[in-house]
């Protein structure tokens, strides 16, 4: 990468940070062009040259901000835990994430949030894919998921468990949510019968 190239990417990493905290915090429509331009240092003609629209931004800026989650998740899975810990973490930081992103759906103008939620999944399908059969595989190798089961239905099965998670942690606030995460990671492997079952 050259110079040049180099201080585009500085540039764009300043504009995303930058982003993420106005937009996650003000919501698409409050936020404007030049005040992202002023808090990152740069002119606005620089976010136009860069992104084309505040909207193509948005999305660019969204995109960032998972590929820097799943830079998270992959992490977790590569660490030393066990793979109870890595399973605890990683849903605790998914119902956090998921948290931030249903905040930001009331937040767009209506006609957008089709389209975001095409992203949401075109992105899932392309990267989180890949990052959830890795996470089955050392599951499998862990000996805590069934080796009969598809990655298919492990993956309903955790979407479906982190959804409620995530509804019950928007409910009870992250406080209440580390009390009982123990026992709900227990229920995620072990059903209700329990591991002695």
């Amino acid at each position: 990468m050259n110079g040049f190239e180099r201080r585009k990417q500085k540039k764009m990493e300043q504009i995303f940070n930058v982003s993420v905290q106005l937009f996650f915090k003000y919501g698409f429509q409050k936020v404007s062009v030049n005040e992202i331009a002023r808090m990152a240092n740069v002119s606005p003609a620089t976010i136009y040259n860069y992104f084309g629209t505040k909207e193509r931004l948005y999305a660019d800026m969204l995109v960032n901000w998972m590929d820097k989650q799943l830079e998270q998740y992959e992490s977790i899975l590569d660490s030393e835990l066990s793979f109870l810990e890595k399973t605890r973490k990683i849903m605790l930081l998914e119902a956090k994430n998921l948290k931030i992103l249903s905040g930001e759906f009331p937040k767009l103008p209506e006609s957008d949030v089709e389209g975001l939620a095409q992203m949401l999944e075109s992105y899932t399908e392309e990267k989180v894919k890949g990052f959830f059969i890795k996470f089955v595989a050392a599951g499998k190798q862990a000996g805590h998921i069934h080796p009969d089961l598809t990655e298919e239905v492990t993956m309903l099965y955790f979407t479906m468990f982190k959804n409620e998670l995530g509804k019950y942690w928007g409910a009870a606030g992250e406080d209440g949510q580390a009390l009982n995460i123990d026992q709900l990671i227990e229920l995620f492997f072990y059903g209700l019968a329990g591991r002695d079952a």
